[in-house]
């Protein structure tokens, strides 16, 4: 039995990548149900630090095709348009997370914010699982 190293490279990637949602969605969830500011300003680190990962993994599953294939993944149609709404949650995800560590703002517009991250992460997830059955 050979060790394919580049199944394996995109194995680990996945594991990271499913972290980092399991942060970006637990994260927000469990901000909502908790109130404290000072635990809601951890999160919002926590979240934030998810959204790095996922942006950082799903690059590393494009860098890992081109390395082996010299090309980047062939994608059409529907799975363009999931990559695009994840490549956006992410943006959005990250910017807002990174705003809730810097504004200072009423408990209202916090969990405003807390439920747009938690709609955010799960649209990423949904558009990862149409990306991976469209590709």
């Amino acid at each position: 039995m050979t060790l394919d190293i580049q199944n394996l490279a995109y194995a680990i990637t996945q594991i990271v990548h499913n972290f980092g949602a399991v942060t970006v969605v637990g994260g927000a969830v469990y901000a909502l149900l908790r109130r404290e500011a000072e635990l809601q300003r951890k999160l919002a680190w926590i979240v934030l630090a998810g959204w790095m990962i996922q942006a950082f993994s799903g690059a590393t599953f494009g860098a890992i095709s081109y390395y082996y294939y010299a090309k980047f993944p062939d994608l059409f149609g529907i799975a363009v348009v999931a990559l695009i709404v994840k490549v956006v949650c992410a943006g959005l995800g990250f910017t807002l997370a990174g705003w809730q560590l810097i504004a200072h703002r009423t408990e209202v517009s916090r969990r405003y914010a807390w439920i747009t991250l938690c709609g955010l992460g799960v649209l990423a997830l949904s558009s990862a699982a149409v990306l991976r059955w469209f590709s």
